[in-house]
């Protein structure tokens, strides 16, 4: 095995290779993540979509897989405000989409995630659990929500889309920075969903960083290949993030919808839309994101309110045959996807590095 480029933050994450796989929040599993830190890459999970109690047993279902290092990563965004009207009319505004599932929509939509915020339950649980890494996602946490964390001896990573994003997170106390281009799946982690995104891509927003930061940086956005991850590295980033890129990997939660418009043409038009969940985030192009290009951004509730009923049109659509209304998360690498092993991936991904960097 080639010796690649190290850091002091890959020692202190414990990992051999400059990979860290996407916490996607109902794509990544702790089998995907014990598979990527069993063979020296940093594996992730998504808890943001779930309680402190779900966090806590997924992170025993890693444990029990893996002795290897875990990032565990938790939303930060500003909680919902509630306005019954504006959802009163976007419930009116799906009743088409309902319509094509023979069914109808919820008659009140609800929270359906807590910030990280204000879950303390969530701040004790990690606390106690000690997760190698905790990684932050749409903002800054607060001040003593950091503390507890670095007292703990967990090490802190956090995205950020832009400059001062980043600033403000190296001021808070975060060890690193997750670079999110705009070619990256999922949701964008701007700060204000509502507030002017320069959509800087992975490389620009990389080299941006690295020079600007006294804190390590780490890319993410559109890498799916160990090309893309030694151009990162070249760039001056410590590591590389990927997401879409295991998403059809045996561990994938996934479902076989996903998995087949992952393969097809869509993979090839993603596009950034936010009726889905109420945040801006980049998807496999579906029945659902085609519906919301004429929807304007002011029309739709917040964050996660429109997420309850984006989940409750795409169950029913899938009890009727109607697969395009799922949070098909993916970036613009799409259709470099591949369907293997997440082990495979990792010996592929380790394979075109040191044929890259010699």
């Amino acid at each position: 095995m080639a010796a690649f480029p190290s850091s002091p933050l890959l020692g202190r994450l414990g990992i051999r290779l400059p990979i860290i796989q996407s916490p996607m929040a109902g794509v990544s599993s702790p089998a995907m993540a014990a598979a990527v830190s069993n063979y020296g890459g940093l594996g992730s999970l998504g808890v943001g979509a779930m309680t402190a109690s779900q966090a806590r047993e997924a992170i025993h279902q890693f444990r029990a897989l893996s002795q290897g290092p875990l990032n565990v990563n938790v939303f930060v965004h500003q909680p919902a405000q509630t306005n019954p009207p504006k959802e009163a009319a976007w419930l009116k505004r799906l009743d088409s989409q309902f319509g094509r599932a023979k069914a109808q929509p919820p008659a009140t939509l609800h929270e359906i995630y807590t910030s990280f915020l204000v879950d303390d339950d969530m701040l004790a649980m990690l606390v106690k659990e000690r997760p190698k890494v905790v990684s932050f996602h749409f903002g800054v946490p607060r001040p003593d929500q950091v503390a507890a964390l670095r007292q703990a001896g967990i090490v802190l990573l956090a995205s950020a889309t832009n400059v001062q994003e980043a600033k403000a997170l190296e001021t808070a106390g975060v060890d690193a920075i997750v670079a999110q281009g705009y070619e990256a799946g999922g949701h964008r982690g701007v700060f204000d969903p509502d507030g002017e995104d320069n959509c800087l891509g992975t490389f620009a927003l990389t080299r941006l960083l690295v020079r600007t930061l006294g804190i390590p940086v780490i890319a993410a956005g559109g890498i799916m290949d160990g090309a893309g991850i030694a151009a990162a590295l070249k760039l001056g980033a410590v590591a590389a993030q990927l997401g879409t890129a295991f998403i059809a990997t045996d561990e994938s939660l996934a479902d076989q919808g996903f998995r087949q418009l992952l393969f097809s043409d869509a993979a090839h038009h993603t596009v950034m839309t936010r009726v889905i969940s109420g945040r801006p985030a980049r998807s496999l192009a579906n029945d659902f994101t085609r519906w919301g290009a004429g929807v304007p951004n002011d029309a739709v509730p917040d964050y996660p309110i429109t997420y309850d009923a984006g989940k409750a049109l795409n169950a029913v659509g899938r009890a009727a045959g109607l697969s395009g209304y799922g949070a098909h998360w993916a970036g613009q690498g799409a259709p470099l996807a591949r369907a293997l092993s997440t082990e495979a991936l990792m010996e592929a991904l380790e394979r075109e590095l040191e044929r890259v960097l010699g």
